[in-house]
Order: C-alpha cells, then structure tokens, then sequence
C-alpha cells in the first residue's frame, strides 16, 4: 500500500514556493563551515608569497565582452537562487534577436506552479506492479513517451510542479513617434560581463544616442537591478518596463505565457513612498513582487505591466521576487556594494587554478573555460535545491532536477574549497528523508530511496527510464564524505548527516540481492544503468553501479568508525560477497548481462551507433570506477585496455558535455595526462564552450527523441528546435545550456590539479612539460 506521504493531491502543490528561510535551514549551519582543508587533506599545492595567484587579474582577463549578439548565449547574472538571462540591452528587451532554446526568463530555487488537479491525480496512479526476486515493487514506468500523452495521471505528474518565470525587465525604447524600438535600429553593441564584481555594463546607440544600463543581481535578496543612464530617458522616450507573464501549458523551454491575462492576477499591496509592493497568484501558486525605482515614477500599463520613467537623464529601477512578501530595498549604493563584496568575496576565498606561463596554447582556453564554469556554477547551482540540468537559463523536463545529475553540478564546490554552496543543496536530502525511507519500507527494502526526476516535493516522475535508475542513490553519501573531507567541522557534519549516510547505505546492502548461482550479490533486475541504452527488466550488474554501491557502503562503514560507532555487520556479510566488476577478455563491460558487449560495438556498430539495437553510445559510465571514483578492485590494465576501445569503437558523437571531464579523470589516473587533455578538448558538439561558458546539448536525429521527446517535457518543441543552431545536418539541438559539462569540468580540473588520495603531488593530472599550473586552495579527490 502506498505510503500516504508520497501521494500528491492538488491540495499538496498549494503552493510549492520554497522559501530561502526554509530551504537554507542548513545553509546556517554550514556557514561555520569554511573553506579549509581537513586534516590529513592538505590542499593540492603550497605556494609561497611570491607566487601567490593574482586572483583580480586572472578572473578578470576572462571578462566576456560581446560586441554583436550570441543568439546561443545570452549572459546570466544571479546569486544561486535566483536567475536573471539577460540579452545584449542588458536586460531581457528583444528576446526575438535569440535561439527560440535561449529564453529571457527570471526563474528562482524556490519558484514552482502546478496545474490545477481535479481529478486528485497520485504518484501511486503512475506505477504499476512489477515482480522482484519474489516480490512486487511498484515502479511509475511507461513504455512509450505516448503513454504520458494519453494518460492523464502520468502526464499530470511529468509536468508538475514545474519552474515558471517570474518576471521580464526590459527597456521600453520609443522612436520619435512613440512607436516601439527595433532591434535593427539598436546600433554600436557593447557589453561586458565584469565577473569579479558581478557586474553587466550594456552599451549602444539609439537615434543618435548613447544608452547605458549596468545590471546586478543583489545576493542577500532576489532582487534585480538596472542603472539606466541617456538623454532618451529625460526625454521619456526611454524607461524600464516590468511585466507579469502565466505559466504556458507548453512549460519548455519558456514556460511564460503572455496572452492570457485572465489567468493570473497582479494586485497591489501598501508599500512605501518610491516604490511599489505587489501580490501574484497563478492557479494556487502565490508569490511577492516589488519595485522600486527611487526619484522616478511608477505607473501601472496593463494588467500585469508597469513603467518606471524619469525626468533625469539617469534611472535605476529594482525589481524584488520572493516567496513571501519581501524584505525592504535597499538604497541603490548600498545594493552595488553588496554585489562587488558578495563576488569580491566568492573569488578571494576557495580554489583558484592559474595556467598563464604555460607553452601549451590550449592553456589559456582551458583557464576561462574554469573561470567561467566557477561563475556560472555560482549563479545556477548553488541554491538550496539541486539544479536542474539547464539551470536557471530555460527549462527542459519541466523544469525538474535529475537527482542522478546533483553531483555533476554541485560536488566540485567541495573540493574548490567552498564546502558551503555543495551544504545548501545537500540539506534537502536531509528533509526529504522521512519520505525516502517511506518509499523504501515501501518497496520492500531498508533505508532510504532517492527518486531520480523531481520537483522540491520528491515525487519521482514517471518514465520509460526514471524509475530504473539507481546511480542516484549513493549520492549523498558521495557528497556527505566529500563535505566531510573539506573540512570546517567534522564532528558537526558527522552529527549532521549520519543518519543520512546511514539510512542510504541500508539501502544499498538490501537493494543488492544474493543470486545462489554465482554466490555473489547482484544488482538487478530491474536496473537502468548510467548508460541508459539497456533494457530494464533484463539488465544485471552494471559495472558503475557495481563499484559506486559498494564504495557507498563502505564509506558509511567508515562513517559509523568515525563516530566511535561499530561495523554493522549485516553490511560487511554483504561486502564479503560483493561481485568484481564485470569483463570479458580483459576488458570492462557496460554490464554483466552483456558478455558480448564489445564484439557487437566492433561490428556493424562501431562507431556509428544509429541502430536502436547499437548500445556503444550514451555514458560509457563503466570508465568510472577509476576516474570519479579510486577505483578499488580496479585492473588499471584492463581500464586502460577498455578506455581504447572505446576511443576505437564507441559512437562518440552521441556522448553527453560530462562524458569528457569523466573519461579525462580516468585518464589521468591511468598516468595519461596528455590524453587526458585531449578529453576535454574533444572536439564535439557538446563539448564546445561558448562565449559565455555554457555548451549545448544536442542529439543526433536518430535518437534525439528518446531525450527530446515534444510530449513529455524533455526538450524544446520540434518547431524550436529547427533553427536552434548551427549543428549541422543530421543534429537536434535541445538545450542552449547543459550545466552538468561545467560542474563535471571542474571535478576533472580539481582532480589534475589537486591530485587524489595517494598522488597529490604537484598538479599529477597534467603534462610535465608544456604547463605550468599553479594551484591554491584545491583539495584531493577520493
């Protein structure tokens, strides 16, 4: 029988807006813990006074500066929790001169909607019974993505809840005659992006005229601001415009909804002089707005609009999103203040990696390809709820995070010394907890079960491959050690989160089961492993899975020794059966229940993996066991025989932005440093980081609609995509942004540079000669 905290009625989406105050219960708790290196993890590289990093020079020399538009790559400022896309203007007022993938939006951490729910449709409605080793599980699986078209309840608990924006600012230009602005006639572009102060300074020319508007976003509240400086705005033909937008029904990848006014209400509160409070409701979904624009005049426009215009030559204009109603403004100089010190302080504390010196001419490439990964992680993934995949910029699956994905975005926070970003997120397992457990006792099982695709509620979305995957569940384990590892308190993070790693560990030791051929344990079926090509219900043993689940298990062992607690030993009966990793021929295979994995990926297959039936595409996860993990158990020889294979034989077109940094950490495990850079330089397309950092996700035709799929939340609609970039024929474009690239980028940096448990040496993972890496700050990785 399902368990009543997991059943989602309308009455329970009332309204899912999580509040900062809520949500960053443990951000309290983790502010004591600094960046500082644990006993016995020392950071990777000493450097004496001399040769202390520049950190202004170095973060600053990869200032983006735009001249034209970058349809693929509008600028983004934010503070973690809130996300502000911005296009060449400054602020989001011609979002026709981008990718229909690349929306102006304003979404936050704590901004969800939900559809209204009439019919009381349930988790529970979504699962079916499947048979287990003897007993039955219930699993929210679809056959087809068509299933979650025309069922009802599948389709309601895909798309809910799902982000929505909360607002667009924008210039409201005016030609002589009043007409609106275009965007031809915007003439002299320049914008700059001044990552150290978190600052966006826009420049052009209108009507003969020079504008400039300098944008931030304040970190303490989430709170946009714009100084907008011409004669245009004496002369009233120049003023900030802030409008309401519904939520679409068509939620990817801009979820705002512009032409239905009567579905949403924006009604004006008391306020003080200068400014302007307001309430929004869409459906049962509240939240709080205000603006202020000190000097000026504020005028209502429309139902959902407003106008901020002066009679001075300068404007600034403050535009106030929370969950509740909201804290007051502060003045203008103080707001800009707190913005340089909040950057000033985020690039003065934790890891900083500087390659200038180095003859290798990729070097400098490689360092803002970091420096930019560092600042939009900050911006996108450092809330008090895991990203999602596109973070703040456009919504994909509804908006909702790929819990799997949680480490790829947030885990490198730890090792680049600021152990505090990875403890906000980290916190929400510690909530969710009583649920997981729940959805464990539930299925049978000990422990806590983590859901794979989500909204802040848990409700793990169903699919033809979510309810398989189980690569999330050692997760918090995986970033409660890296936590502890960091620093600031171990005994504080051990109280913290034991129960945490200890419940997920239960899980893992049941989850595995005992099969009387082998003597071994096993895992599956039913699993989907990373590499997500496999069928469900037949798939056993997949080579990740196997080394992640007991590495989980022992690392709580670990856990409970440090809190002078004993082994349990229903855990160490487990690991004593614990299976190797599965191989054929000396080399390592996806799964076990594949043993001729290779021979097919060397034949018709190889390369060009377009068949349905062609498996050598997707994650090649199996790496991973030497590379994001240390690889216990691992034969260095045969990874180094099965990463030649896959340089040999596997579709590497069709390989994901974090697949790179994965197959550079393995190398450069296997002492193979060059070939290492080379990963992270592969020449892919999604492996190309544009002007803003960012990297695309894009598919290949013949399976873009297992990952873009129009009816289920996945991507962009087909008619958006066909003009989404210059892929090439053949390629579907998805996503202007896939964050997972930039937080795997950094874990392979950390891990080249600050070396791992047993070689952290001086930068172990890069060439001798050619580089020159200086590193502060940095801690080993496992």
């Amino acid at each position: 029988m399902a368990s009543p905290e997991l059943k989602i009625k309308a009455s329970d989406m009332r309204p899912i807006l999580l509040s900062r105050r809520r949500l960053m219960l443990t951000a309290a708790a983790a502010a004591s813990a600094l960046a500082l290196p644990a006993a016995g993890h020392a950071a990777a590289r000493r450097i004496g006074p001399g040769e202390r990093i520049d950190r202004k020079a170095l973060v600053t020399r990869h200032n983006p500066v735009l001249t034209a538009v970058d349809r693929s790559a509008p600028l983004m400022l934010g503070n973690g929790n809130i996300g502000f896309t911005a296009d060449i203007t400054g602020l989001q007022t011609f979002t026709e001169a981008y990718s229909k993938i690349a929306p102006l939006l304003t979404e936050a951490q704590w901004a969800w909607h939900s559809f209204p729910n009439p019919q009381g449709h349930t988790v529970r409605d979504t699962q079916i019974d499947i048979p287990v080793q003897g007993h039955t599980r219930r699993y929210g699986y679809i056959k087809d993505w068509a299933e979650a078209a025309n069922n009802p309840a599948v389709a309601w608990i895909r798309e809910n809840p799902h982000r929505y924006s909360l607002g667009r600012l924008s210039l409201d230009l005016r030609a002589k005659d009043g007409s609106a602005a275009r965007f031809a006639d915007i003439k002299e572009t320049h914008q700059s992006l001044d990552l150290w102060t978190g600052t966006l300074t826009s420049r052009f020319v209108y009507d003969g005229e020079a504008v400039t508007v300098v944008t931030r976003v304040l970190p303490e509240q989430d709170t946009v601001m714009a100084e907008v400086s011409s004669a245009l705005v004496a002369q009233g033909r120049l003023a900030v415009a802030v409008r309401f937008p519904g939520v679409s029904k068509t939620l990817n990848p801009d979820p705002s909804d512009w032409n239905n006014p009567a579905a949403h209400s924006t009604s004006e509160l008391p306020g003080k002089a200068g400014e302007l409070r307001l309430q929004r409701r869409i459906d049962a979904t509240t939240y709080y707005a205000a603006i202020a624009a000190p000097g000026a005049v504020i005028e209502r426009t429309d139902a959902h609009a407003y106008r901020a215009g002066s009679i001075s030559r300068t404007l600034t204009v403050m535009a106030q999103f929370s969950p509740e109603p909201g804290a007051a403004m502060p003045a203008p100089a103080a707001a800009a203040a707190s913005v340089q010190r909040h950057w000033l302080d985020y690039w003065s504390k934790g890891g900083m990696v500087d390659f200038s010196g180095s003859a290798d001419p990729r070097a400098h490439e490689l360092e803002r390809r970091v420096i930019l990964s560092q600042y939009l992680m900050a911006v996108n993934a450092a809330g008090s709820f895991a990203p999602q995949e596109e973070g703040l910029f456009s919504n994909s699956w509804n908006g909702k995070s790929h819990l799997e994905m949680h480490p790829w975005h947030s885990a490198h926070f730890a090792l680049w010394g600021r152990p505090q970003l990875l403890e906000r997120s980290l916190g929400w397992y510690a909530g969710f907890l009583p649920k997981a457990k729940a959805r464990a006792a539930e299925q049978g099982l000990k422990g806590a079960w983590w859901p794979k695709m989500i909204g802040p509620d848990g409700a793990d979305s169903p699919s033809k491959v979510s309810p398989f995957i189980m690569w999330q569940q050692p997760h918090p384990i995986y970033m409660s050690e890296l936590l502890y590892r960091a620093g600031g308190g171990g005994a504080r993070v051990l109280k913290a989160y034991g129960e945490l790693v200890e419940e997920t560990a239960a899980l893992l030791a049941t989850l595995a089961h005992l099969d009387e051929q082998s003597g071994k344990v096993r895992l599956g079926p039913p699993i989907i492993p990373v590499q997500e090509n496999f069928p469900p219900l037949s798939t056993f043993d997949p080579a990740f899975e196997v080394a992640y689940f007991r590495w989980g298990i022992e690392t709580a062992q670990a856990w409970r020794e440090r809190a002078g607690k004993a082994r349990r030993a229903d855990w160490d009966a487990v690991l004593a059966n614990w299976p190797d990793l599965p191989q054929k021929d000396g080399v390592y295979l996806p799964v076990r229940s594949e043993p001729d994995f290779w021979n097919k990926a060397a034949g018709a297959c190889k390369s060009n993996a377009l068949e349905e039936d062609c498996q050598n595409r997707d994650h090649p996860s199996f790496l991973m066991p030497l590379g994001w993990l240390p690889g216990r158990g691992v034969d260095k020889a045969a990874m180094r025989r099965t990463l030649d294979r896959v340089k040999r034989d596997w579709d590497l077109r069709q390989t994901w932005g974090w697949d790179y940094p994965m197959m550079a950490m393995t190398a450069a495990r296997l002492n193979a440093q060059e070939e290492a850079l080379s990963w992270l330089f592969f020449d892919a397309k999604n492996n190309q980081f544009g002007s803003s950092g960012m990297t695309p996700r894009v598919h290949l035709d013949a399976h873009a609609a297992a990952f873009v799929p129009t009816a289920t939340g996945a991507g962009a609609e087909a008619g958006a995509r066909q003009d989404a970039g210059p892929d090439g024929p053949g390629y579907q474009r998805a996503a202007e942004t896939y964050f997972p690239s930039n937080g795997g980028l950094l874990l392979a940096v950390a891990l080249m540079a600050g070396g791992w448990d047993g070689n952290a040496g001086a930068a172990p993972g890069f060439p001798k000669t050619g580089w020159k890496v200086r590193a502060e700050g940095i801690l080993p990785s496992l």
